[in-house]
């Protein structure tokens, strides 16, 4: 880039043509980007939204006209033991923010140890509106206080949305129901189940799914399941997988109900020296990262985390605008679809297992 361009951004605002000689494509390319609108190459438009970035761009005229260059300031919180599903998260959070000119407030803190402390103080500092990821979707004594003190908050992957707030998320409990339909299809007739944390609401949904999926089959869940509490993490899912896999009639599959957990599960497995997924299919929930970092990679719900967070940030955004103008749009629940992603971890079962093996 020549010497004259780099100036000319020290001094005044940059230009759609900034943006583009910056990203190496056209300005209507630029343009197609900041619009939103589609045929874009997903490569292109990350080197776009990293110039707009970089380069601090505003959209003119239109958006003076509507106030839509008046800051916005949003806050996250966070503290999830799902390492993959926050990286995701961040992803989609941070690409929305630049594109719609957010100024972001991300802390870390404790759930209900210090989440109320740390959420007053980011309201003392001028937050217009809060998105809470897990676990803090489902914190009632926050939504409460968001509430009271007139903060919008959007609550992402929350099973049970509250009505004190905005809400993005998926169907858990039927993309639970699909994945176990899925097992049985391909003939496992006892299954295992590893539960998340017992404070977040998706987990009971995802767990109603899977033994309604065994009841329509015509099952028992109670004689043709065996479920392990764990808590999301990697570290509770080994512990739950070794619990899962020392039952008297160990199970021929086992749904865990995140990635983290379906990857511990693996790992137990090769350490007992079992064929994946000959003697035992393992399939998970997110399609994080890590599904496709071990081996076999993970079959899967795809739940479209990155595309959550970015429609919070646009949610809080149009609904922000709205009451500026003194036009409050209604509470908005949406529900985002899912998919079933197979790779190599799934398969029929070779075997029965006999009472009493565990290897």
């Amino acid at each position: 880039m020549n010497q004259p361009a780099r100036q000319r951004r020290r001094t005044k605002a940059a230009t759609i043509a900034d943006v583009a000689e910056l990203a190496g494509v056209s300005p209507m390319t630029v343009s197609r980007v900041v619009n939103e609108e589609p045929g874009v190459r997903p490569e292109t438009r990350d080197k776009v939204i990293a110039a707009l970035a970089a380069l601090d761009y505003l959209p003119q005229p239109a958006a003076r006209r509507t106030g839509e260059l008046d800051p916005i300031r949003i806050g996250m919180v966070f503290n999830h033991a799902n390492v993959g599903y926050l990286t995701d998260f961040m992803i989609g959070l941070l690409n929305k923010a630049s594109l719609r000119h957010v100024q972001l407030d991300v802390q870390r803190c404790e759930l209900r140890e210090d989440e109320e402390a740390t959420v007053q103080a980011m309201i003392a500092g001028g937050i217009h509106g809060l998105i809470l990821p897990p676990p803090f979707c489902d914190s009632e004594p926050l939504l409460k206080k968001l509430a009271e003190h007139g903060v919008l908050a959007v609550a992402v992957s929350s099973g049970r949305p509250s009505d004190s707030a905005h809400a993005i998320g998926i169907d858990d409990q039927r993309a639970a129901y699909e994945m176990t339909r899925h097992l049985l299809s391909l003939g496992h007739q006892r299954l295992g189940f590893i539960l998340g944390d017992k404070q977040q609401h998706c987990s009971e949904r995802r767990l109603a799914g899977f033994r309604s999926a065994l009841r329509d089959a015509g099952l028992d869940p109670a004689t043709a399941s065996v479920v392990a509490q764990g808590d999301f993490s990697y570290r509770s899912g080994l512990d739950a997988a070794e619990a899962l896999l020392a039952a008297p009639q160990r199970p021929t599959a086992i749904f865990a109900s995140n990635d983290d957990m379906a990857a511990a599960t693996v790992a137990i497995a090769h350490r007992m020296g079992l064929d994946l997924p000959g003697d035992l299919a393992v399939v998970g929930f997110d399609d994080a990262p890590l599904a496709t970092t071990i081996w076999p990679e993970l079959t899967t719900v795809r739940q479209p985390i990155t595309a959550m967070a970015g429609a919070a940030v646009e949610l809080l955004v149009r609904h922000l605008r709205a009451r500026r103008n003194g036009e409050p749009l209604p509470r908005e629940h949406v529900l985002m679809p899912f998919e079933l992603v197979r790779r190599q971890s799934d398969a029929a079962p070779r075997s029965r297992p006999r009472l009493g093996a565990v290897a």
